[in-house]
């Protein structure tokens, strides 16, 4: 038998976005988030995220289910899928393991997919994870990264390595 509580965590938690923001929008806990104003920024989710038409979001996004039907300016990371619906105009590289362009819909950048196995996740680091994986100070992990010398991508104001690209690096001899 449902408790009442019970009822209550299976409400679907929708969040309808129809106006202008700009900032860092992240999301610990799963939630159908629907943009149809604008956005610029960072955007973190979790759950679904649905990018109206009539919107223009000039942001990265993380995500695990990505559709988009308007305009966004960015690097897209969908951990599940991404579908680009027209009239969807993506400018950005994306990285998802399922993507799914229909007629109608612009891409303008690369694509990178991955097994949906939950290695991407973890193949993705931080600088403090990277320098206790590397072994070495975390100033040098920061000071490579800004200067251009490690493979990293940035994050708002984080560096983010993949470990795949690291380990080339490292066995490439460039780590001296």
């Amino acid at each position: 038998m449902m408790t009442k509580r019970d009822r209550k965590q299976e409400v679907e938690k929708v969040l309808d976005v129809d106006a202008s923001m700009q900032g860092t929008l992240v999301f610990k806990d799963p939630v159908n988030l629907r943009i149809n104003g604008r956005f610029e920024g960072v955007l973190n989710t979790k759950g679904s995220l649905m990018i109206g038409e009539q919107a223009t979001v000039n942001a990265d996004i993380t995500g695990e289910s990505i559709i988009i039907a308007g305009k966004v300016n960015g690097n897209i990371v969908a951990l599940k899928d991404l579908k680009l619906i027209a009239p969807a105009q993506v400018r950005g590289d994306i990285t998802t393991p399922m993507l799914s362009i229909a007629e109608g819909a612009m891409f303008d950048g690369n694509s990178k997919m991955f097994a949906q196995t939950g290695d991407y996740i973890e193949n993705i680091l931080n600088a403090e994870e990277l320098a206790k994986y590397l072994e070495i100070d975390m100033n040098l992990v920061q000071e490579w990264a800004n200067s251009g010398r490690l493979p990293a991508t940035k994050d708002g104001n984080n560096w983010k390595f993949e470990r795949s690209r690291i380990d080339e690096w490292v066995a490439q001899g460039k780590i001296k």
